[in-house]
């Protein structure tokens, strides 16, 4: 390497100094300004991905959503608005509850019991919207030769079913209905698929679930029906956002709901289709997806008095059995667009 002594000894030296000198610093400048624009591009990149316009959706197998999803139509409305569409599925409401409360979902469909623990656990979700009740689409099963012949009989009894799901509440309910108390049956917290892997190996004496759960095992022949949700509970859906979200992009919601009716009235003219849409999703017989769907009607109904009561009284009860830590208010969690 030439040094400032070399470079003076004679001017020969000096000149190829000089000459090397600017093609060094040429080539540092060069890298420099190359290690400036990755740079600068990595951090437009990050940038562009911190602000990329994204609908984070949760679902469940065979709800309303996932015939949104598998419709594709929602992706072609939201991209003319600059918004591309991810789906996430989970196995019940809670998990997927959890999800938005933490930030990784923006919006997601649930039962009436989920939004409640969660309420009452301090998430900051709000109701956009609310389904059409489906009593018929929930059920407490029993093995077909069970010696469980009537709800009373559930007394001292192992019973499978979602913690803090809609099948929670069909329970409680149905517990009332028979003069038993909370504390008379053993209750066993398990996922749909655990449970029915439970129910089979006759772990649990008895299984509350919903369609299309309830349905594709119902076909077998294999189970009885002690109750479904006709006069005990009115499982209703609801869309849910969180607050944020609801608040900063109120049209994108109103988007995805118009979207949810629009697809709802396909679905409720076309159950067979509905069903073979959905079966190689699910890994669920055609014939039970078809059943799941004949027995409820889909759609969307306006989050009115009636049904904010309604839900009301799920959280009191829930917490008079000291099941959510503390007594909400439902209506305060009810999202009122802009107009």
């Amino acid at each position: 390497m030439l040094t400032l002594t070399d470079s003076r000894k004679n001017p020969r030296t000096r000149a190829a100094a000089a000459f090397l000198a600017g093609l060094f610093l040429a080539a540092a400048f060069l890298t420099g300004c190359s290690g400036d624009s990755r740079e600068s591009a990595g951090q437009a990149a990050a940038q562009s991905e911190e602000t990329a316009k994204v609908l984070r959706i949760g679902y469940q197998k065979g709800d309303p959503l996932n015939i949104v999803k598998e419709r594709g139509t929602l992706e072609k409305q939201l991209k003319e608005r600059g918004y591309d569409v991810t789906w996430h599925v989970f196995p019940a409401g809670p998990p997927l509850l959890e999800a938005l409360s933490s930030g990784n979902l923006d919006v997601g469909r649930t039962g009436d019991s989920p939004p409640v623990f969660a309420q009452a656990a301090g998430s900051p979700l709000v109701y956009v919207a609310a389904g059409k009740a489906k009593s018929e689409g929930s059920a407490i099963l029993v093995k077909h030769e069970s010696s469980i012949r009537t709800l009373a009989d559930l007394k001292g009894k192992n019973i499978g079913l979602a913690k803090g799901s809609s099948a929670h509440y069909l329970l409680v309910k149905a517990l009332e209905k028979a003069n038993l108390q909370y504390s008379d049956v053993t209750l066993s917290f398990l996922s749909p698929a655990d449970a029915r892997i439970a129910f089979e190996q006759g772990k649990i004496d008895a299984w509350v679930v919903w369609d299309p759960y309830y349905a594709d095992i119902e076909i077998t022949g294999k189970v009885r029906v002690l109750a479904n949700g006709v006069g005990l509970a009115e499982d209703r859906d609801f869309y849910l956002a969180s607050k944020r979200f609801a608040e900063e992009h109120g049209d994108i919601i109103h988007v995805l709901l118009e979207e949810v009716e629009h697809v709802s009235a396909w679905a409720n003219e076309h159950p067979k289709e509905v069903a073979q849409l959905l079966a190689p999703l699910l890994k669920i017989d055609a014939a039970a997806l078809e059943k799941a769907a004949k027995r409820r009607e889909y759609g969307l109904q306006p989050i009115d008095d009636v049904i904010v009561k309604g839900q009301q009284e799920i959280a009191d009860t829930y917490f008079a059995l000291k099941l959510i830590p503390q007594n909400i208010s439902v209506q305060e969690a009810i999202y009122r667009p802009a107009r």
